[in-house]
């Protein structure tokens, strides 16, 4: 008889982390169904704690909570910043913060990758003149 381990049922986490609020979004594999979700503005009441790395693990905990009870064991996560044409290309102070407290609550994590949109060349940037003009 042979005995299996427990099943591995993937889901991907979508951590979406800007200077002004971090949103972990859990979905199935293919990303298009939703799992469970929770931002940091869920988390606290001041809106200058949003993006805070303590309400980056409340609401990472709240999402990962949530998602095991669908039966969700494993993630692959995904990192983005608010990036593309205008936004900084790094991510907040709660992405970190999120990953560290999906591992803790007991997800197996296999993939971290970053997907930051990033401009390939299209408009031009608006208040582009900065510095000395000689």
């Amino acid at each position: 008889m042979i005995v299996k381990k427990d099943q591995l049922k993937w889901g991907v986490a979508h951590i979406y982390s800007s200077y002004n609020n971090t949103i972990v979004h859990i979905t199935d594999i293919t990303g298009s169904e939703t799992i469970a979700k929770a931002s940091g503005g869920m988390m606290v009441k001041a809106h200058r704690l949003e993006s805070s790395p303590t309400a980056a693990m409340s609401a990472a905990k709240r999402a990962a909570e949530e998602a095991m009870e669908k039966g969700i064991n494993a993630i692959h996560v995904r990192v983005r910043a608010p990036g593309g044409h205008e936004g900084p290309s790094s991510p907040g102070p709660g992405a970190q913060a999120a990953v560290r407290a999906l591992s803790r609550a007991g997800l197996r994590i296999g993939i971290i990758e970053e997907v930051t949109a990033v401009p390939h060349d299209g408009c031009r940037k608006s208040h582009h003149r900065r510095g000395r003009r000689v």
